[in-house]
């Protein structure tokens, strides 16, 4: 931790993304396999858990405790659908300090027992992310960035990958749940890249896949319709890592963004090309 931090009670702002990722990641691990059977959310492939909303309390009431007077945005207080997202994010776009927090990034793969999930926390100072924490349970991974000081896995620096080309690259994606809209376009767009590129995946957490471009383990990640809480935390992590975030017309990355591009910045405006000509 660096001293020039704000500090409020003792407590940096990262200290308390940190502690409140990992201990939700705890109790979240805790609890697979004997939950009940999940709400049925914005459509099939969408559920969601009595542990997303336990979860979410967790790290809301930590945080007020730590920070009474900031804002807070979690998934979990927002109904589903694009529309509601959009108008969420709205309400609390002049808040000074915002926490965006997905309280369970890949409930789909929770439910089923696929190990690739993850617990997102990002603070917003006037709409821009300066701290962010990506925590992985599974394999008790934490990814932290903060502003200007670079981003860290098991406490060391990431670095984002060197492929130079898209030829080369290992990309990740994912299928919206919308399924009028976004999934067809998204589908189109994997159709169009999977001859393009060296391979794609798609593992079902945004916020790990943004986590991954940012250790170098993955050369670019995009995907259609997503939410400010799935991204905000990511799109630091890979920032401070040497990569590069935009919408998928280039424009820098914002809260508002739902359709995004993360890469290792080198393959970044070659995959743009191709997702526009998609």
């Amino acid at each position: 931790m660096s001293d020039n931090q704000p500090v409020i009670g003792g407590k940096s702002f990262t200290a308390v993304a940190v502690n409140c990722a990992s201990k939700a990641g705890e109790w979240i691990k805790s609890k697979i396999g004997n939950f009940a059977s999940p709400d049925m959310k914005y459509s099939m492939h969408d559920l969601v858990t009595e542990v997303d909303k336990g979860s979410e309390r967790m790290i809301r009431n930590l945080i007020g405790t730590h920070f009474p007077h900031h804002t807070f945005l979690g998934e979990e207080g927002v109904e589903p659908g694009p529309e509601a997202s959009v108008k969420a994010l709205e309400r609390v776009s002049d808040s000074e300090y915002l926490w965006i927090v997905d309280p369970i990034d890949g409930t789909t793969n929770y439910v089923h027992g696929f190990p690739f999930y993850s617990v997102s926390i990002a603070l917003a100072y006037k709409g821009e992310v300066i701290v962010g924490v990506v925590y992985d349970p599974s394999r008790d991974e934490l990814f932290v960035a903060e502003k200007g000081k670079g981003a860290y896995v098991h406490g060391k620096r990431m670095q984002v990958s060197g492929e130079k080309a898209l030829g080369q690259s290992l990309l990740a994606t994912g299928f919206p749940a919308d399924h009028r809209t976004a999934l067809p376009a998204n589908l189109r767009q994997t159709l169009a890249l999977s001859p393009q590129v060296r391979n794609i995946r798609s593992s079902g957490s945004a916020a790990l896949h943004m986590a991954y471009v940012a250790a170098g383990r993955l050369s670019g990640f995009w995907e259609i319709g997503l939410n400010a809480w799935d991204l905000a935390a990511g799109s630091l992590l890979v920032q401070e890592a040497g990569g590069r975030v935009t919408d998928q017309q280039g424009q820098p990355y914002s809260l508002a963004v739902r359709d995004v591009t993360a890469t290792n910045g080198n393959i970044h405006d070659e995959l743009l090309g191709a997702l526009a000509k998609a």
